[in-house]
C-alpha cells in the first residue's frame, strides 16, 4: 500500500480525499500550502504526490521543480482547474507524470494513484523477481505416505487466504526441496497471480540484508543516493520466502517480528510506517531450538513462524520415490542436452535404490545430469553413476537397515530404539536425537510415525 502527500489548499477536498484512500489501505497526509507540503515531503518522503496548481504561497510548478531536487523517480500527479495543453506540457516538463482537471471524482483520483503503485510495486520487483512457469514450479514428486502427507499440508494452507495470513515455517535437512514446497504455497494459493520473492540470508551480509528487506531513502546511508524499494515492499500482495533464516541477525529478526505481527515496517531511513499484506514462508535446515538456546534466534519469532509448519522428509524415508525422481530428471536433463534416448538399466536402477542419498533430492538431481553428461551410451549402468560407497564422514544421520527383513520388522526396530531414547532422557527430544545422533526435526517426525508421546 502507498504513503500518499495530498498539497491541496481546499481543506475539504484535501481531508475527503485522505479519508478515502485510507479505506483501500494507504496512507494519506495533508497540507493546505507548499511549504507544509515540502515539509512533508522532506520528513515523510512518500510513494505518490497530489498536488493543486495553484496554492497561496507557491505555483505547482514551481513545487514539482523542488520535489525532483530531492527526488527524481516519486510519482506526481497534478490537480489543475485550468485543463489546458500549455499548462499540461510545462507541468509535464517540470516533472509531472500525469494531471486531472477539477472537479476530481474521488473514484478517478483512487484508479489514478493505483496505477502509479503497481507500477511502482512492479519497478521494484523487477531484481528480484522472475516468475517462472508452473508447470517447472510445483512438481513435488512422488506417492510415498511421507510426501502425500506434505501435499496435504500444503493443500489444507492454501485454502485458507484472507489478509495477514499466518507465516509458514518450511524445516528439513539441506537438499530435500523446501523451496518447491514454498513455492507450491503460493501458486497453489489465490496469490498465485501476485509475485513470489525469494531471498537466501545466509548468502547477504547483515548490513546488506536489512537493505534488501527494508528498503531505503535517498541518504539513509553514505551509498543511499537514491530510493529504494525492499522486498517486503515488493512482495506486496504476495508472498516473501526467506531461505535459511536461522542465518538472520538478532537485531534483523526483531525488525522481521514487527512485520509478522501487524504487517508494518519502515524504510531504512524513514519514519512513515508502511502497511503490505503479504504471506512471509521462512525454511531452515537447522534446530531453531538449539539455536535459541545458545542466544542465536529469537524465541517470540521461533514461536511466531511455527504457527503453520511443513517437515520435509529426507529422501531416505522416501525410498518409493526415489526412481519416479530420477526419471523426472532423466527425461528433464535428456531434453536439454539432446539425448532423448537414455534410460535406466536394471544395475542403475538397483544402485540408486540402495544408495542412502545424504544430499536428498538436490544430490540426485545432480548426480543423473552428471551421468546424462558424461555416459558415452544411451543405457545408464550402475558405474556410470559414480555413487559413493557410503555415506560421507561427518553425517549425522543413522543409516537405515538395508537388509532383507520386511518393512514391519524394521519399523518395529526403530520404534523401540527411539522408545528407547526417549525413556533414557526423560522425554527431552532434543536430548535423544543426540544419543541417536540425528537430528531434532528428524525425531520429531520419526516419533509421530510411529505414534510415540
Amino acid at each position: 500500500m502507498a504513503n500518499i502527500l495530498i498539497v491541496d489548499d481546499e481543506e475539504t477536498f484535501g481531508r475527503n480525499a485522505a479519508k478515502y484512500l485510507e479505506k483501500f489501505g494507504h496512507t494519506a497526509s495533508t497540507a493546505l500550502d507548499a511549504r507544509q507540503g515540502l515539509a512533508l515531503f522532506a520528513s515523510q518522503r512518500p510513494d505518490l504526490v497530489v498536488l493543486d496548481y495553484r496554492l497561496p504561497d507557491l505555483d505547482g510548478i514551481s513545487v514539482i521543480r523542488k520535489i525532483r531536487e530531492q527526488d527524481i523517480e516519486v510519482p506526481i500527479l497534478m490537480i489543475t482547474g485550468h485543463g489546458n495543453i500549455e499548462l499540461a506540457v510545462e507541468a509535464m516538463k517540470a516533472g509531472a507524470n500525469d494531471l486531472l482537471t477539477k472537479p476530481v471524482p474521488l473514484t478517478e483520483l483512487h484508479r489514478r494513484i493505483e496505477q502509479f503503485a503497481d507500477r511502482q510495486r512492479q519497478s521494484g520487483r523487477l531484481r528480484y523477481f522472475e516468475r517462472k512457469e508452473r508447470s517447472s514450479t510445483l512438481t513435488i514428486i512422488g506417492d510415498s505416505l511421507p510426501i502425500r502427507e506434505v501435499r496435504a499440508r500444503i493443500a489444507r494452507i492454501t485454502a485458507v487466504e484472507g489478509n495477514q495470513l499466518p507465516p509458514v515455517l518450511i524445516l528439513g535437512e539441506t537438499g530435500t526441496g523446501k523451496e518447491l514446497v514454498a513455492r507450491a504455497l503460493h501458486f497453489e494459493s489465490a496469490r498465485a497471480e501476485q509475485p513470489f520473492i525469494e531471498i537466501n540470508c545466509a548468502s547477504i551480509p547483515d548490513n546488506l540484508l536489512e537493505s534488501e528487506l527494508f528498503g531505503h531513502e535517498r541518504g539513509a546511508f553514505t551509498d543511499a543516493r537514491e530510493r529504494k524499494i525492499g522486498l517486503i515492499e515488493a512482495a506486496d500482495g504476495g508472498s516473501l520466502f526467506l531461505d535459511e533464516i536461522g542465518e538472520m541477525a538478532l537485531a534483523l529478526q526483531a525488525k522481521l517480528l514487527k512485520v509478522l505481527e501487524d504487517g508494518r515496517f519502515r524504510r531504512l531511513g524513514s519514519v512513515q510506517e508502511r502497511q503490505v499484506n503479504l504471506r512471509i514462508v521462512a525454511a531452515t535446515h537447522q534446530d531453531l531450538e538449539e539455536r535459541i538456546q545458545c542466544g542465536k534466534f529469537r524465541a517470540d519469532l521461533y514461536f511466531r513462524l511455527r504457527v503453520l509448519q511443513i517437515l520435509v522428509p529426507p529422501l531416505r524415508q522416501r525410498s518409493d520415490d526415489v526412481m519416479p525422481i530420477a526419471r523426472y530428471f532423466l527425461r528433464q536433463f535428456s531434453r536439454r542436452y539432446g539425448r532423448d534416448t537414455m534410460s535406466f538399466s536394471p544395475s542403475a536402477e538397483r544402485a540408486l535404490l540402495k544408495h542412502d542419498w545424504p544430499g536428498n533430492v538436490r544430490e540426485l538431481r545432480n548426480i543423473i545430469e552428471q551421468s546424462v553428461l558424461l555416459t558415452a551410451q544411451d543405457g545408464i549402468e550402475a558405474a556410470d553413476l559414480m555413487l559413493p560407497a557410503s555415506l560421507p564422514a561427518g553425517t549425522t544421520e543413522i543409516p537405515l537397515p538395508t537388509g532383507e527383513a520386511p518393512a514391519s520388522m524394521i519399523d518395529a526396530a526403530e520404534r523401540e530404539l527411539i522408545a528407547r531414547a526417549l525413556a533414557t532422557s526423560a522425554g527431552n527430544v532434543t536430548r535423544a536425537a543426540r544419543e541417536l545422533g540425528i537430528s531434532r526435526d528428524t525425531l520429531r517426525y520419526r516419533i509421530e510415525k510411529h505414534g510415540l508421546k
